[in-house]
């Protein structure tokens, strides 16, 4: 393909778009951009992950769950502990390219 053609894609139906709003709403703040940079690298508790961002376990979990909804990302049990991981490659591959794409000069 040249560099003049581009991709055609369907547009998304109006229930997609508030769906894809959502998520790209939810990865707008601060806080949960630096959870799933985090959840990029390895898996961790909420005690762990809040030491690590330097937030309360309150606070994280609020954004957890946010995060969860739009499932960004994903838990299990083991044990007493949650543990929080990305939900699947996908996610790594947006932060990825997002953060190409800023870093272009």
């Amino acid at each position: 393909m040249d560099k003049t053609e581009k991709n055609v894609y369907a547009i998304p139906s109006a229930a997609e778009l508030e769906q894809l709003s959502e998520l790209h709403k939810a990865m707008g703040d601060h806080t949960r951009m630096r959870i799933l940079w985090h959840l990029m690298q390895k898996e961790y508790c909420v005690s762990d992950l809040a030491k690590e961002i330097g937030v309360t376990e309150s606070a994280l979990s609020h954004q957890l769950r946010a995060l969860r909804i739009v499932r960004l990302i994903r838990s299990r049990k083991e044990g007493k502990k949650v543990i929080y991981s990305l939900q699947d490659e996908h996610i790594g591959w947006v932060l990825e390219e997002t953060y190409a794409h800023i870093s272009e000069r």
